[in-house]
């Protein structure tokens, strides 16, 4: 049986450790394998530029299939695709661990960049159904917090493990989690409202296609490789987008979310989202050059100084949460996302001679901005879909997510290969510029025609019956 609001307790306690388990594996398993590619590649005698497919391969496995997974979460219930996330996840962890070549560990990394879109692709959705409607805020803060420490802690636990284990420990560490996140989970995951229409083969793959060659062509550009295919790939991104938002025009639940981005609030907050991890890519790339290459600061040095950054978020995001439950997304959002700008801004005019207090207090008030930004954005998302939408609502976030950071990196990249003098400089000035229009997007959410535009977004649910004739009359479908 389906709880009418949130699980109860303890059930909904271990729920939260089920998906903080997940979360926590998927995102530092991604900032372990970066810190550990020199190490690998030396150990297998390969080039080190082919040996970014370990990287790139998981990357590119999650980006495609996010929303066909999120899609299929909504049919067949969160709770078996995560579950299911998790599985390809360990399994392919002690593939990883088990590699004796390039070939083998990239294809085990791409099965596992699938159990990672399993795990990240719904789990949103999940948090709808652990916690109670006036709770969702909160829950979602929480989320923010274990992604912000995982991300913190990842390539501390790596250096930690590469300095008394070889490499395959890095992958065999997931597994023990892996088993006691799943045994937990399939007993305290929720059950989900499963959607009557069935699974859409073709949109699935129009859908990895044309987000696969929109990654792969922001990264050509990044990388310097060639406009001319740069463009090409573009225009098949164009085309292939064309015929798959056509086909998704004519369905009343499209796997690619266009009848959620009808809704101008949903819009808005995939928008402000896009941008601002654009801005916090821009700087998070760019940051350790600035500290080591141009301030002369030593590799360890330069880790512990940009810890203060995701602490910060750590404490924010929780708290940012708890008050999107009563306060306007996009007030919250948009003053966070301000002292982000300024953050960033601070950091592009740092000294020359800087102290450790001169960069600490700068890393601090930019990481506090984005986790003031981060939970109330997400909860934004998530509250303005119906409640049988949860599934596409979290997809569509995570793919925000992915756009903005791999444009983010590509556009740090562009700048090392055209302004290599000031690259770090300028990176963290056109990251300020991106937090600034996240800001004024978000601040947009405030004029939503009328307030009650805002209220019935934030909380439809508080009124299902009409929150369903808004969609109607906002959301016309086609017979």
């Amino acid at each position: 049986m389906i709880p009418p609001d949130g699980l109860p307790l303890p059930q909904r306690y271990w729920a939260i450790v089920t998906i903080a388990l997940g979360i926590t594996m998927a995102v530092m398993d991604s900032a372990i394998a970066n810190v550990a590619l020199p190490t690998i590649a030396a150990d297998m005698h390969t080039d080190p530029a082919f040996s970014i497919w370990i990287v790139n391969g998981y990357q590119l496995a999650i980006t495609i299939t996010l929303l066909p997974l999120s899609s299929l979460g909504d049919i067949i219930g969160y709770r078996r695709i995560y579950l299911g996330g998790l599985v390809f996840f360990t399994l392919a962890s002690l593939g990883c661990a088990l590699s004796d070549s390039l070939v083998t560990l990239t294809a085990a990394r791409v099965i596992q960049g699938f159990g990672a879109a399993g795990v990240m692709s719904v789990n949103t959705a999940l948090v709808r159904y652990i916690y109670p409607q006036a709770m969702l805020g909160r829950g979602i803060g929480i989320n923010a917090l274990v992604v912000a420490v995982s991300a913190a802690v990842g390539p501390t636990i790596a250096g930690g493990i590469l300095a008394v284990a070889n490499w395959p420990w890095l992958f065999a560490i997931n597994i023990p989690f892996g088993i006691a996140a799943f045994a937990v989970g399939i007993r305290a995951l929720p059950v989900s409202v499963k959607a009557p229409h069935k699974f859409d083969f073709a949109s699935a793959s129009l859908s990895a296609l044309t987000f696969g060659l929109l990654i792969g062509a922001i990264d050509l550009l990044g990388h310097g490789q060639g406009f001319p295919l740069f463009l090409l790939e573009m225009l098949a991104v164009a085309g292939l987008g064309y015929i798959l938002t056509k086909r998704q025009l004519a369905m009343p639940a499209p796997l690619l979310p266009v009848d959620l981005l009808r809704i101008p609030i949903f819009t808005l907050s995939v928008a402000t989202s896009i941008s601002s991890f654009a801005a916090q890519m821009l700087a998070l790339v760019s940051l350790p050059f600035l500290l080591q290459t141009d301030l002369h600061f030593s590799a360890v040095e330069t880790g512990l100084l940009i810890t203060p950054w995701p602490i910060a978020i750590g404490f924010a995001a929780p708290l940012a949460g708890r008050l999107s439950d009563r306060y306007s997304a996009g007030v919250l959002g948009g003053i966070g996302l301000l002292i982000f700008a300024a953050g960033l801004l601070s950091l592009a005019f740092l000294p020359h001679h800087p102290t450790y207090f001169d960069i600490v207090w700068r890393m601090a008030m930019t990481g506090a901005g984005f986790g003031l930004f981060q939970s109330p954005n997400n909860r934004a998302m998530l509250a303005a879909a119906p409640r049988e939408r949860s599934g596409g609502a979290s997809g569509m976030l995570g793919t925000a997510r992915l756009l903005g950071q791999t444009t983010g990196a590509a556009l740090v990249a562009l700048l090392f290969s055209r302004v290599p003098e000031n690259a770090t400089t300028v990176a963290l000035m056109i990251a300020t510029g991106f937090a600034l229009a996240a800001s004024a997007v978000s601040m947009a959410r405030i004029y939503e025609p009328g307030a009650n535009g805002h209220l019935r977004a934030a909380n439809p649910e508080a009124d299902p019956a009409m929150h369903r004739k808004i969609l109607e009359r906002e959301i016309p479908r086609k017979d």
